[in-house]
């Protein structure tokens, strides 16, 4: 809406012969507007009536008013512009401090800055605040508080942001989130063990806070809370776990060149199908396996490794059990015929710990000497402690290698690819001693060494 003589003076300018474009830049209107009002009777748009003097200067086509109007107008365009030299503003603004500062930030800064500039020098100039405010579309109070900004602080107080406390800094809010956040849901009778941000929200709402989902999740943001998976430990419940880790632990630091330390364990049972895993796949590609499958068969293989070469040993079982056992011993005593003695660890299990297991090794020791194979000696792993079975880590490596994503069409395609891994790797760590374990072959979970810390056990490759 507009006064009378406001609309009195565009149609005055209008019959002059002034152009719409013209008349909107020096009323600070839109063209559309403008043109809106001349198409219109003065009883649509205007809400006073005219102050007779303020009307009688915008009937004088050479009045004072619209004569001020129009050079402060081209004044502060030409500033803007930077049409104006350098040395005459220096000249003219001789009182004014950080003048070039100023006036680089009419060149180069943001239009905010440049906005707080034109009014601080124009000000200087003796411009009116009324005409500040049109040409820069701003309020009459931000033109004032720009002029007191910078009469207080200067430059620095001028470009100064206003610091606005949010809600996600109030302490008082903060300990109100974090309270609820710290209790349980059913303390509030909500029936969940976990906190939805619905829930916070409502109970939040319920105490007095009002407060949005976005604020709630910020604030629980900023202090550092995340959501995290609970991973589960892998840990052993034996009574005698650090007994028989130091055990281990000796044998290996004090092992001899005639002796040799061996890690068995089973891989599988595991069905010859097709298997999903992870892997590559091209845009708009969908990766899926069959949850339904025929099985072409399954497989148990049961490996040892032998840790101061590096080299496994494996074959393929119907079961797991002590007869098992005592093949792998009775191959690994032929293997190292050279060696006084072999170390067999294994886990726990029943068939790894059977009696008829012990008694078939204390057999072959009485008959070691003169038969010329070695000593056999167990180094047993704490129960439950899987994780520290050094072939596990090599099983996880053949499984990432081999088995996951493949589609074996048998049994014995199958057999020949674990087969040729195995034969593969133990040729590049007789060629490479030295390397054993710092090479990643396959893709192993750790190094091929005992070490405590070690989690050899991946349960996602098994």
């Amino acid at each position: 809406m507009v006064r009378l003589e406001e609309w009195m003076h565009i149609r005055e300018m209008h019959r002059r012969g002034v152009s719409c474009k013209q008349i909107a830049w020096r009323m600070g209107r839109d063209r559309k507007t403008v043109r809106k009002y001349l198409l219109s009777a003065p009883r649509d748009y205007c809400t006073l009536r005219p102050r007779p003097a303020t009307l009688g200067r915008y009937r004088d086509s050479q009045g004072i008013l619209g004569a001020k109007r129009d050079e402060a107008f081209e004044w502060m365009n030409s500033l803007q512009q930077g049409a104006i030299r350098l040395s005459l503003l220096e000249k003219q603004f001789s009182q004014v401090s950080e003048l070039k500062r100023l006036l680089a930030v009419i060149r180069d800064g943001r239009i905010s800055q440049r906005k707080r500039v034109i009014a601080v020098l124009a000000a200087e100039r003796g411009i009116r605040n009324s005409l500040v405010s049109s040409f820069l579309h701003l309020s009459r109070k931000s033109v004032l508080r720009y002029r007191r900004l910078f009469q207080e602080g200067s430059a620095a107080g001028l470009f100064k942001r206003a610091t606005v406390r949010s809600k996600s800094q109030d302490d008082r809010i903060k300990q109100q989130v974090f309270a609820l956040l710290h209790s349980p849901p059913q303390a509030f009778g909500i029936n969940r063990s976990s906190w939805k941000m619905a829930d916070l929200q409502e109970v939040l709402r319920a105490q007095g806070q009002l407060l949005s989902r976005d604020l709630i999740r910020k604030i629980i943001h900023e202090a550092g809370y995340k959501w995290r998976t609970a991973r589960v430990v892998l840990t052993s419940r034996d009574p005698d776990y650090q007994a028989k880790v130091d055990a281990i632990v000796g044998i290996l630091s004090n092992l001899g060149e005639a002796e040799t330390f061996c890690s068995i364990d089973e891989f599988g049972p595991f069905a010859v199908r097709e298997k999903g895993g992870r892997k590559r796949v091209g845009p708009g590609e969908r990766y899926t396996v069959p949850q339904w499958q025929k099985s072409k068969g399954s497989l148990i293989i049961t490996a040892a490794l032998e840790l101061s070469h590096n080299q496994v040993t494996h074959f393929y079982s119907d079961k797991k059990n002590t007869h098992e056992m005592i093949k792998m011993m009775d191959l690994l005593r032929n293997q190292h015929r050279d060696c006084k003695i072999i170390y067999l660890s294994w886990d726990a299990a029943s068939w790894h710990m059977s009696k008829d297991l012990f008694e078939q090794i204390t057999q072959r020791n009485v008959q070691a000497s003169a038969e010329g194979y070695p000593i056999v000696k167990t180094a047993p792993l704490p129960a439950g402690a899987q994780f520290l079975n050094v072939i596990e880590s090599v099983f996880s490596g053949m499984a990432r290698a081999i088995i996951h994503n493949s589609d074996y069409c048998s049994i014995t395609s199958a057999k020949e690819s674990i087969d040729r891994y195995y034969a593969d790797r133990n040729e590049f760590f007789r060629a490479h001693p030295r390397r054993a374990g710092g090479k990643i072959w396959g893709q192993e979970r750790v190094q091929s060494r005992f070490r405590e810390g070690n989690n050899c056990k991946d349960p996602l490759y098994r």
